[in-house]
């Protein structure tokens, strides 16, 4: 008679060759298995696209005149923004895609576009780089997006989503990267702050 295997729950009858009827378990433990290389891989990935240090002199250069408590709330406010919109292509991104009917390259380059004029109005002294002194929340655009969440981290995440093939423990891999790197990015904002006393206002303004 032989036993069922492992992964499988016995069903309560016998065949007629005497072993057991099995019926597969409803959760196979390879799939449900949280996935360490996946979770490195989309770890560093996002790390590399979504730049933690490098987001600390535009954070400075929108937030270094404001107060501490202004600086700090936008320090959360942005991370929380782009964990939001990552999370939503994350779960939705292929069939918002699909409908709209755009490709993953043709996000790339549009976002592309977007982040060069982003750049662009910074770098020249434009409205952007004045919205902190007008009151407008820098924490959502352009820090929150598209700094943070921005194209290549978008595409990054739904390619990892797309290659997960319905396996339970690469989706709970994928996820913990994604929170795993706004938390590396709200310490990094967080602590930037330290800066400001070094760079003093002449620093400041020559970062805007």
């Amino acid at each position: 008679m032989r036993l069922p295997a492992r992964n499988q729950s016995f069903c309560g009858t016998v065949l007629r060759d005497g072993n057991p009827r099995t019926c597969g378990s409803a959760w196979d433990t390879e799939t449900v298995a949280f996935d360490i290389a996946v979770f490195t891989s989309v770890f560093i990935t996002l790390v590399v696209i979504m730049d933690p240090p490098g987001a600390v002199p535009v954070f400075l250069s929108l937030t270094g005149r404001q107060p501490a408590a202004e600086r700090h709330r936008a320090a959360w406010q942005a991370p929380a923004v782009s964990l939001t919109v990552i999370s939503m292509f994350a779960i939705g991104g292929q069939a918002i895609l699909a409908y709209l009917h755009i490709g993953v390259p043709a996000l790339q380059g549009a976002g592309g576009l977007l982040l060069l004029i982003t750049g662009l109005s910074l770098l020249m002294g434009g409205a952007t780089s004045h919205d902190a002194d007008s009151g407008v929340n820098v924490a959502l655009v352009p820090l929150g997006t598209p700094l943070m969440a921005g194209p290549g981290a978008i595409a990054a995440t739904i390619i990892a989503v797309r290659q997960a093939q319905g396996q339970v423990g690469t989706y709970l891999a994928i996820g913990a990267a994604i929170l795993c790197v706004h938390v590396v990015l709200y310490l990094t904002l967080r602590f930037s702050t330290v800066l400001i006393r070094v760079l003093r206002e002449g620093g400041i303004m020559l970062l805007a």
